[in-house]
């Protein structure tokens, strides 16, 4: 599965590879001053230190990483709270301020999903400590959760690029962590019991895969609303729900994980130490989190070799994902050509998105051409067209 159309020359960013579009108007001061507060109704006398926001921190929801100090002598610190980590991570609802990503943010949501798969699953999954879903303290709901330590595959500067730890691991260490991010994969579709998570169906009409394709529709709808259309975004749509592409059978409805790529997954050496971002957690077709994996390493990929570097082209391919599921699930893989694309598609809407917040925010102009913003315009547009794979 590795034959296809040699990449071309990566179009403009909307913001350097190497620097991320403005995400938050937050003052990590203040939040931190705050969270200090919330945090003695919960544990009196302790406070937040050592305050960071993370370099990945999410084009969505965000993190602060900070640890729990009480004042008091060792006995009595935090240590001596039961279960409490001197470590933390704060996941905090996107700033409203800051044109946010996504229409809404359920982080109840998200904190349930956690406790649900920490409670059916083996997976390593960070173990929540507290929600607060009122806006009083933050400005937002949020939720805290013990931090694993590790390393996480960056985003910027890509992990397909020459220089960074998973680049420059060898060839034996990678294949390592490809099979045990696969079998994460395997392991929540077989393990979660479909009947817990029915608080994730979006109910109505259809199957699973219907709905979930509908409210990416509706949410396209939401991020072009009083900006220009893509009709590429449109064509890939109209891709979609043409019987003559649609699964015949869209098969079993398994929990997915969602934004299911090796970028939200804390390693320790080379294994999962922590499975993050829950935030896309739905119910459909295990092939949903094999696109997403499989499509989100191409899309670096891709760029990665439009820009002259060679990158990873034996790592993730999507010949050896599937086969690996396959032997770990007793579930081969199918249609993959549709569920590549849909990732693509729905990539491509939040790109758009991210785009159209730099538009807000001053950073880059309106665009003439909303394809443009699309920085995989040319691999969504070889998909549609039967020439990628």
């Amino acid at each position: 599965m590795t034959d296809h159309p040699s990449p071309p020359e990566a179009p403009a960013p909307a913001a350097p590879a190497d620097r991320r579009p403005r995400t938050t108007t937050r003052d990590p001061v203040e939040l931190t001053r705050r969270l200090t507060a919330w945090l003695g109704t919960r544990l009196p006398g302790v406070r937040a230190t050592a305050a960071t926001v993370p370099d990945s921190n999410g084009m969505s929801s965000e993190t602060l990483l900070f640890d729990i100090d009480h004042p008091g002598p060792p006995s009595q610190g935090p240590a001596a709270s039961p279960g409490i980590p001197r470590s933390c991570a704060l996941r905090l609802a996107a700033d409203p301020a800051a044109y946010t990503v996504f229409p809404r943010y359920d982080m109840a949501r998200q904190y349930r999903t956690m406790r649900l798969v920490a409670e059916h699953t083996d997976l390593p999954v960070p173990r929540t400590l507290w929600l607060e879903e009122d806006p009083a303290h933050l400005g937002a709901p949020f939720f805290v959760m013990a931090r694993a330590s590790g390393r996480v595959p960056p985003d910027v500067m890509p992990y397909t690029y020459e220089g960074n730890w998973l680049h420059d691991a060898t060839d034996a260490q990678r294949d390592g962590l490809e099979a045990a991010s696969v079998s994460v994969l395997a392991r929540l579709h077989d393990q979660v019991p479909v009947g817990a998570a029915d608080f994730l169906d979006t109910k109505g009409p259809g199957s699973t895969l219907h709905r979930h394709v509908e409210a990416q529709r509706a949410y396209y709808t939401w991020v072009v609303d009083g900006r220009p259309r893509s009709p590429l975004i449109e064509r890939a749509f109209d891709w979609l729900t043409d019987p003559e592409n649609w699964p015949k059978d869209p098969g079993e409805t398994v929990l997915t994980w969602g934004d299911a790529r090796i970028g939200n997954i804390v390693y320790e050496g080379f294994e999962p130490a922590a499975v993050l971002d829950w935030e896309m957690a739905a119910l459909g077709p295990r092939e949903l989190d094999l696109g997403w994996m499989v499509y989100l390493h191409r899309f670096f990929q891709d760029l990665t070799e439009g820009s002259g570097q060679r990158g990873l082209p034996d790592f993730l391919r999507r010949d050896r994902v599937e086969s690996r599921y396959a032997r770990l699930t007793g579930h081969p893989p199918r249609d993959m050509d549709f569920h590549t694309l849909y990732a693509a598609l729905r990539h491509a809407i939040v790109m758009l998105r991210v785009a159209y917040r730099q538009v807000h925010f001053g950073e880059v102009p309106v665009p003439a051409d909303a394809d443009a913003l699309i920085l995989h315009r040319d691999t969504l547009e070889a998909m549609v067209e039967g020439r990628y794979w």
